[in-house]
Formats: structure tokens, sequence, C-alpha cells
């Protein structure tokens, strides 16, 4: 596990319990970055996000370059992806927060307002809740750590590997090739959360998954 991993600084997230968690689960070489080259030249990227999907969003378009070395990397290249909370939400095609915003679009898909089934559930969904794999997908069970008002929900839906519950089910665990997203923090999910990152950390890097959306998608991420 002597990989790079960056963790892309874009004013959005919580980078230094990001970075501390990786190192934990065995990242030998964690760097928080915000210069475009050291994000595309890096062996693994791990993208944060706290906050709304608009000032995300925002923020990361107005971080000179780190958008196009993102796409470089993880769409061109096939180097590991990690989504997390919103990080994971900016992979969507657009999200419904403060408004419609184009997302990054790598895998299609909307993010919208959690709505429980039982009006009594509190929003924003706060606290542990049980990851429930879906079956086939290799993932793994557990009870994570979740802070969020919003959903994403691919339009594939083969592309979530788990889900969980607050009032409805809603992914937890989304993935295609070597990008992945998790709804959860796993920096804040303990023992479950250390050992999704060593598993994330040990595993390949994935061929990006050849379709007729991979021109559209990477066209859709830098326009």
């Amino acid at each position: 596990m002597s990989d790079r991993v960056a963790v892309v600084d874009y004013g959005a997230g919580n980078l230094r319990s990001a970075a501390r968690a990786l190192a934990a689960a065995g990242a030998a070489d964690v760097e928080i970055t915000s210069d475009p080259a050291r994000i595309a030249s890096a062996d693994r990227i791990v993208l944060p996000g706290v906050g709304a999907f608009a000032q995300c969003i925002e923020a990361l378009r107005n971080a000179s370059g780190i958008e196009a070395a993102l796409a470089d990397a993880v769409l061109e290249r096939g180097v590991p992806f990690l989504g997390i909370c919103v990080g994971m939400q900016l992979l969507a095609s657009e999200g419904h927060e403060h408004g419609v915003h184009r997302g990054l679009g790598w895998l299609p898909g909307k993010v919208t307002r959690l709505t429980p089934d039982d009006r009594t559930l509190k929003i924003p969904h706060m606290g542990w809740n049980e990851v429930v794999p879906t079956p086939g997908s290799g993932a793994s069970a557990g009870h994570a750590y979740f802070v969020h008002s919003y959903r994403f929900d691919p339009d594939d839906g083969a592309e979530v590997l788990a889900t969980a519950d607050h009032g409805g089910g809603f992914p937890a665990i989304v993935a295609r090739g070597n990008i992945t997203g998790v709804q959860f923090h796993p920096e804040k999910s303990q023992a479950y959360g250390l050992a999704f990152l060593k598993a994330w950390l040990a595993s390949p890097a994935a061929a990006i998954i050849a379709s007729p959306d991979h021109a559209r998608v990477r066209e859709g991420s830098l326009s």
C-alpha cells in the first residue's frame, strides 16, 4: 500500500479526518493537495465533501484546474477514485439542492432530497445505520455513520453496491470500474469505515468500463 493517495482540497471537505483515516487504514503516503499536477499524478484519489451540492460543485469548479486534473486521472487513466458523502453526490449528472446544478456526470443520475415514508424521521439523516450489500455486489455489511439530507440515485441500478434505510432505502455505496462513492463517512465509521478503506486501498485499479456513454461522460465532465 505504498501508492500516493491525494485527498483533494477544494475548500469543501473534511480533509484532515479523511487523511488520518486513510493513514490508519494503511496508506503510507497521504497528501492533502489542491495542486492539479499532484492530483493528476496520484495513484489514488479521494474527494471528500461537506455541505450542500451547489456549494461543493461551485467550489470544485472554481478551484483552477482541479476538475480537468480529476477527469484526466480518473476517466482517462483509470486511477482509483473514492468520493465521500457530497463527494459521492458530485458524481451525478445533476443535483437538486438549492436549485438544479450540473454535476461531474461520471455516474449518470440525480441527487434529490431524502423523503422518508415515516414523517416523524428527522432530516438530515444523522447517525449510525446499517449498510446492506446488494446481492452479488461483493460489498461488506456493517454499520456506518451518515450525515446527509440528500440521496444520489444512479440511472443504472447495477451501480448501487449497497443501500441503507431511513424511512425508505437509499444508495450507500455506488461504483463503476475504478470509480467508487460512499454516502457515509468512513472516517467516522470506526471499525466498518476502517475496514472499508483498507479494502479500497488494497483493491487493484479497475479499467474503465467501455461503453457508448464513455465519450459522453468524459465530455460532460469538462463542458
